[in-house]
């Protein structure tokens, strides 16, 4: 596992920055990534593919990856963006501003010089490379997938208090039977993204 570390391991950068996005099929809601630059050497117990984690589990290791990382910063596009200029692109400037955000403990803009990415390419003058299933592959985009998620998964409860009824703190934005049902009941609330609904509300 993880066997992308160890043909890092010797590349001459300085900061290597880990990349990875949730809330790409999510009916409602950001899409939000996260960039993240660990210690070379460092392994925390546990770390897999947020997918694969429960929800108390990832809980626990945000705190130990956020507290041992080097720099870390997010980036959020909305659902009106996303209507504008689709899932993919919108992804794709997630994972841009999650770069251009990454602080470290101090406060310090750090800038990567080398990217690694979850099945995405950056629009970015830094080397870079994209690594499918790179949450499986990589330890650091497995602590940016992680991260991600509990973040989105925050977003998701502040969202279920403003928007109620839509019961979004528990599917978390993605399109499980009761949200579709929901949606068609109570119409689009102002977070949920309108080209991702056609099918649901039979509109064009």
């Amino acid at each position: 596992m993880f066997q992308i570390e160890e043909r890092i391991s010797n590349m001459r950068y300085k900061y290597i920055a880990c990349i990875d996005e949730v809330g790409r099929g999510c009916l409602a809601g950001d899409v939000v990534a996260c960039a993240i630059i660990m210690p070379r050497n460092l392994f925390i117990d546990g770390v897999k593919d947020s997918k694969k984690l429960t929800e108390k589990k990832r809980e626990a290791l945000y705190e130990k990856i956020i507290s041992n990382s080097i720099a870390w910063g997010i980036g959020r596009v909305s659902p009106t963006i996303i209507d504008e200029i689709n899932i993919k692109e919108s992804t794709r400037l997630a994972m841009k501003e999650a770069v251009n955000n990454l602080i470290d403990k101090e406060g310090n803009q750090i800038l990567p010089d080398f990217l690694l990415i979850d099945a995405e390419k950056i629009d970015l003058d830094i080397d870079q490379e994209s690594i499918i299933k790179g949450d499986e592959k990589s330890f650091g985009i497995a602590c940016a997938s992680i991260v991600a998620k509990v973040y989105m998964d925050r977003l998701c409860i502040q969202w279920d208090n403003e928007f109620p009824g839509y019961n979004l703190k528990k599917h978390k934005g993605y399109g499980t039977k009761e949200h579709r049902e929901l949606i068609k009941s109570l119409g689009p609330s102002p977070i949920h993204r309108n080209t991702f609904l056609k099918k649901i509300l039979n509109t064009k």
